[in-house]
């Protein structure tokens, strides 16, 4: 006998129907914890880990090498597995901590401490400190470069550059810049590239006779901060405060054009094997650019990320990236920003 007779749904079919759409529906992910789809560029968020604690961040650091990230902290920098993405140590006591660098020559890692106006020595494999080195005010940016085989921490109050021999951790020499600076970048031939912030321009330095070689205004670019470069096609990559990204000609200066990107841009990266170049937006994007030659770049997509995931680094092994965030209330009356909640601090795992 059939179901249906004269319009008459039976009473154990519709049991049925409504015991398949009850399952159906709990069966069904909520769409909210759904995997993110990847875009064009393949880059999506994977995951989500809990760091939580107190304090802000800044620069976060990949020794992909030795397969460790780096993350700063308010007052201490949590180092992760590169691979495993677990937490497998903690730098303490780098009050106001901005960036990390790594001298992996020399078995060394190096903390500046805004706080404190010093930097943190550390060593590689123990993750202990080996001493704290006296530099300008407010440390910020800080790199290694291979070349001269110096750190160089950028003082974004006193607006100098102070040369560290990673071999004893003493200060070989200061770069009188002026202004607020910001990242950096090492060219691999014994120059390097740094942001002032206040006064939008790139100034470049010799990383040997510690004089300033040029300084070159990043118009229509303004208040850049993250910095990156392609040491093979000489070409800068500008994270600017106006939503754009400056790329640049590491030789004359020129800006060689423009792109798109997001508000509240801070970091910027560069793959130089799959030749795309990233810029971490504060307003929870993630802008993918595609070198397709020395003069042309095209913008591939805007990746979905988290609100505040402003800085970022970038693996070379995996070709990961790690952007750290968090959660903030509503910015009272006249503030720029709310107050950061609680145990909100996490570290997003974006991957193609």
């Amino acid at each position: 006998m059939t179901s249906r007779q004269n319009g008459v749904v039976s009473l154990a079919t519709m049991s049925l129907l409504v015991f398949f759409f009850v399952g159906k529906l709990y069966a069904a992910p909520s769409p909210k914890h759904a995997p993110q789809a990847a875009g064009p560029s393949g880059y999506r968020v994977l995951k989500t880990i809990r760091i939580g604690g107190e304090g802000g961040w800044d620069y976060t650091t990949t020794d992909s090498a030795a397969r460790r990230i780096y993350v700063s902290h308010g007052t201490h920098v949590v180092v992760f597995d590169a691979d495993t993405q677990e937490k497998v140590g903690d730098i303490p006591d780098t009050q106001g901590v901005h960036g990390i660098a790594v001298a992996p020559d020399f078995a060394r890692g190096f903390v500046s401490n805004g706080r404190t106006n010093n930097v943190t020595m550390f060593d590689l494999k123990s993750l202990k400190t080996l001493g704290l080195i006296p530099v300008g005010t407010n440390p910020d940016a800080i790199i290694f470069d291979p070349a001269s085989k110096r750190v160089f921490a950028m003082n974004g109050r006193s607006g100098d550059i102070s040369a560290i021999n990673p071999a004893d951790g003493k200060v070989v020499g200061t770069v009188a810049v002026g202004g607020k600076l910001e990242f950096a970048a090492a060219d691999g031939k014994g120059t390097i590239f740094v942001n002032v912030e206040d006064k939008s321009e790139l100034v470049h330095v010799d990383a040997e006779k510690l004089i300033v070689l040029h300084r070159w205004p990043l118009a229509p670019c303004t208040e850049p901060s993250g910095l990156a470069m392609d040491t093979a096609t000489r070409r800068l990559f500008v994270a600017c405060d106006n939503k754009m990204m400056a790329v640049v000609n590491a030789d004359t200066g020129r800006v060689v054009t423009t792109l798109p990107s997001g508000e509240g841009t801070d970091a910027s990266a560069f793959d130089p094997e799959t030749k795309l170049a990233f810029s971490s937006n504060g307003e929870g994007t993630l802008t993918v650019v595609h070198e397709d030659s020395p003069d042309k770049f095209s913008v591939v997509e805007n990746v979905p990320t988290k609100k505040s995931a402003r800085t970022m680094t970038l693996d070379l092994k995996t070709h990961n990236l790690f952007l750290p965030a968090a959660d903030f209330d509503p910015p009272a009356p006249g503030e720029r920003r709310g107050k950061m909640k609680p145990d909100s601090f996490v570290l997003l795992v974006v991957t193609r």
